[in-house]
């Protein structure tokens, strides 16, 4: 699977210590020390997958993913020193799809950009299969092409955000755990349930017109989060 990997890093030894064992896998790879260098490569290239550091000098990377989440759904694996929660659910609050912590082997590094490369495929290839129009309110998502439009706007998802969301809509009606989404999106039956709310509470911001009192992904207590059926048309 060849893919363009782009680390942001302004540790050099480690950027190109990271870089040498992507090569090894036949990735292609870019090496910035900033965001905003990121930024400008992003512009120039495709680009498959993002590893960010976090501590970045000028925009740190909690800044640099919300810039990008506004116009790109590329996939984000942070790697940070910063262990404590608190950070790990900020990263994945500003639509990082992995989080791994320093220090880490770079052969896991790499297994799990594997993994999540996989992960992008998969959804493409089950896209291409199913082909499916869902529409909703004023939103259009198109299952085939990994967009969600609001009216002739699109609705910018990160790769997570809408693997979440399709299989709420897939399963509309039906209320689903954590547990069940969990394992389902990250493909693990292992891991932090928190991050789903998370994603939850991310997908609301996008698409409802008040969060707090979402209309679309209602929380059915005790149970978990169910797609509201009334409205929901399939092509």
């Amino acid at each position: 699977m060849f893919a363009h990997i782009l680390v942001i890093e302004d540790t050099r030894e480690l950027a190109e210590l990271v870089a040498l064992y992507l090569i090894k896998e036949g990735l292609s790879v870019d090496i910035v020390e900033t965001a905003e260098e990121g930024i400008q490569i992003i512009n120039k290239k495709n680009i498959d997958l993002i590893v960010l550091d976090i501590n970045l000098p000028g925009m740190d990377g909690f800044q640099f993913l919300s810039q990008l989440r506004r116009k790109y759904t590329i996939p984000v694996l942070i790697i940070s020193a910063r262990i404590e929660d608190e950070d790990i659910i900020t990263g994945l609050g500003y639509g990082a799809d992995e989080f791994v912590t320093k220090p880490f082997s770079p052969k896991v590094l790499v297994a799990r950009i594997r993994a999540l490369l996989r992960r992008v495929q998969e959804i493409e290839n089950q896209s291409v299969k199913v082909a499916q129009t869902f529409t909703f309110g004023p939103y259009t998502l198109y299952a085939d092409s990994c967009i969600l439009r609001k009216g002739e706007e699109i609705v910018h998802l990160s790769i997570k955000e809408f693997e979440v969301l399709v299989y709420l809509v897939e399963h509309a009606g039906k209320p689903q755990s954590p547990d069940a989404i969990y394992n389902t999106v990250w493909k693990n039956t292992y891991g932090d349930l928190t991050t789903v709310a998370v994603y939850i509470q991310r997908l609301r911001k996008k698409i409802e017109d008040d969060p707090s009192c979402p209309c679309y992904i209602e929380t059915v207590h005790g149970m978990g989060y169910r797609f509201n059926l009334e409205g929901l048309r399939v092509k």
